[in-house]
């Protein structure tokens, strides 16, 4: 048995090709392997992939053990911080079962350089919802991830060619861009930079009348995969996350074209995905290599 785990914004999500069950970032301060349980026998499980973070401090999928400070650069900066997936990362690793952590996409991944103009495009999980989206639908796709942030990533002939992540475009409900507003407010000291961003979705900065928050999600999501379509005119489009089956008939008939939906479990049956092939022999995923 394979397993992926998903460190989302709210929770972590477990999945194997057959179950899946979610912990809240709360209730995994007390996770054990032993919860593991509830997807097979922790004897039976021959490979986890992992996420942690931004993963941007590392950029091939990595053995646990070669991973230092869990594969970020610092837990200062943009997210909340509770400390769920640090236990997670941290059990899993003294469990002793076979385990790669998935790298995010930053300047040091294999990304078109042009999109390194910022230094950060994509959190590791993203890398498991790409996995499962190309398993489905091939090489060429676009997949724009939306929930509490929105993240959209490309994929061209079977490799991650580049991202935007949620500080750079798109509102989610809880995360976004830091707007004029939002600058002014850090300047005066009202605010740091990581509290701006939790508050830049749409859920802090529209009304809720009208759903106005999804049309305005829905419009953002298809303008970054609208972009993406530039540099991939054949590549097809999906939207991933909690929020994808609300917005999928704005985006639809904002690009014009059919979407494919997944749901929240995306990224940790990806991760799974992702773990079944690593322990089988892969040498690459959508052109990260594979260091065990």
């Amino acid at each position: 048995m394979f397993i992926g785990i998903d460190h989302g914004t709210t929770a972590m999500r477990f999945a194997s090709g057959t179950g899946q069950f979610k912990l809240t970032r709360e209730e995994a301060t007390g996770f054990t392997v032993a919860d593991l349980g509830r997807l097979c026998p922790p004897d039976d499980i021959e490979g986890i992939a992992l996420c942690y973070s931004m993963g941007d401090n590392f950029s091939k999928i990595s053995a646990i053990k070669k991973i230092k400070n869990r594969g970020i650069v610092s837990r200062e900066g943009a997210g909340k911080h509770i400390g769920g997936g640090t236990k997670v990362f941290d059990e899993i690793k003294k469990s002793g079962i076979p385990t790669v952590v998935i790298p995010g996409l930053h300047r040091g991944s294999p990304t078109d350089p042009r999109f390194k103009a910022y230094s950060h495009q994509s959190s590791p999980e993203k890398v498991g919802i790409a996995f499962e989206v190309c398993h489905d639908l091939g090489d060429d796709i676009i997949v724009s991830d939306a929930s509490s942030n929105t993240v959209t990533l490309l994929v061209s002939a079977g490799k991650l060619i580049g991202a935007f992540d949620a500080c750079i475009f798109a509102p989610g409900t809880r995360h976004g861009a830091l707007d004029v507003d939002a600058i002014r407010r850090i300047d005066a000291g009202e605010c740091t930079a990581n509290e701006a961003f939790q508050q830049a979705g749409v859920n802090y900065t529209l009304p809720e009348e009208g759903n106005l928050r999804m049309r305005t999600v829905a419009m953002f999501s298809a303008m970054e995969c609208a972009a993406l379509l530039l540099l991939n005119p054949r590549a097809r489009v999906a939207l991933a996350g909690s929020l994808a089956p609300l917005i999928a008939p704005d985006v639809e008939s904002l690009l014009d074209t059919d979407v494919a939906v997944y749901d929240e479990w995306c990224a940790s049956r990806g991760l799974a995905r992702i773990a079944t092939d690593v322990f089988s022999g892969a040498e690459e995923i959508l052109g990260l290599g594979v260091d065990l």
